[in-house]
Parts: structure tokens; C-alpha cells; sequence
């Protein structure tokens, strides 16, 4: 494990960067559960930073985002829900998927259908 935080944020970005491709991928086959996404590199939690910088920097579905947030996590003992909810409304039908447990103010608003377990 390193410990020299900005190489653990960098590695952990590159990471991130592999396993939204791979979550892509793999969602677009129709599966939700069961994903091939990458091992997390031996990183301190930390690395946590570097995650959240590739996730900012393009757009990608909340679902992509929480499965890799998700298996980040789990790896550093801290295993989450990716929690799927659904509202209706004039706009018609939205869903939206979040970490249980993380802060996500959009979440009070989707009632919950699923959880995709760590």
C-alpha cells in the first residue's frame, strides 16, 4: 500500500476511470448484479479523492457512478447498497440510483424499487 496520498488519489483515479468503463459495458449487456469490474488496487481509503475526481469529470449515470463508488468502498470494509429508486411526475418516469448511506439530497425524492447488494 502507498503512502504518499497523491500517488493512492492518482492510482485510485485510473482506477475509477477502468471500472466506469468496465460498469458501462456490463450494464449495457442487461446485467445488474454480478458486475466485472476491476479489483481496487491496495490503496488507503483515502484514495477515496482521486475516485471522486474521475467521477466529476464527465458525465456518467448515477448507477455507473454508485456501482464503482460502491465497490470502492467494499473494498476498504465499508460495504454500501447501490440503492435504486423511482418517482413519477409531469416530467413522466425517473429513476435514480444512489449509496445507501451517502449523503444525496436528490435521493428523499425517488421512492425505493431495489437494492444491488456490496
Amino acid at each position: 500500500m502507498t503512502n504518499h496520498p497523491e500517488l493512492a488519489a492518482l492510482r485510485a483515479f485510473w482506477w475509477a476511470d477502468r471500472a466506469l468503463r468496465a460498469a458501462r459495458q456490463e450494464l449495457s449487456s442487461g446485467r445488474m448484479s454480478g458486475l466485472a469490474l476491476p479489483a481496487v488496487p491496495c490503496l488507503p481509503v483515502g484514495g477515496r479523492r482521486g475516485v471522486e475526481a474521475r467521477l466529476r469529470l464527465r458525465r456518467h449515470t448515477c448507477l455507473e457512478q454508485a456501482l464503482v463508488r460502491q465497490r470502492f468502498l467494499a473494498t476498504h470494509g465499508a460495504p454500501r447498497d447501490v440503492v435504486i429508486g423511482v418517482r413519477s411526475g409531469r416530467s413522466g418516469f425517473v429513476a435514480h440510483a444512489w449509496l445507501e448511506g451517502e449523503e444525496d439530497p436528490a435521493s428523499t425524492h425517488f421512492l425505493e424499487l431495489t437494492r444491488l447488494p456490496a
